[in-house]
């Protein structure tokens, strides 16, 4: 099993930025992929990006140049860094894992992030 941590989210105005941090602990070395997903009011949750064990990252087209993916392997931490945020970027975002095949996942409990206009 793993455990996955969120931090980092908050309100920010529209044009600003945010940096989400993911903590992973537990069988961090079962870990195939991990991802960001958000919940906006009302809306099914999506996904926002992935990110392999090789590092190759994948984008949501609604974030891609704006957003940054990335891992810190020696602190067990993924990171989403949030540039140039807009009102419809508010949500809760979780962090995701998928350990073993076929994969079982695993979330964090989700952090708030609000864009004021």
């Amino acid at each position: 099993q793993v455990q996955l941590v969120e931090s980092g989210g908050g309100l920010v105005q529209a044009g600003g930025s945010l940096r989400l941090s993911c903590a992973a602990s537990g069988s961090i070395g079962s870990i195939n992929a991990m991802g960001w997903y958000r919940q906006a009011p009302g809306k099914q949750r999506e996904l926002v990006a992935t990110i392999t064990r090789g590092s190759s990252t994948n984008y949501a087209d609604s974030v891609k140049g704006r957003f940054t993916f990335s891992r810190d392997n020696a602190k067990n931490t993924v990171s989403l860094q949030m540039n140039s945020l807009k009102p419809e970027d508010t949500a809760v975002y979780y962090c995701n894992a998928g350990l073993g095949w076929p994969p079982a996942y695993y979330w964090g409990q989700g952090t708030q992030v609000t864009v004021s206009s």
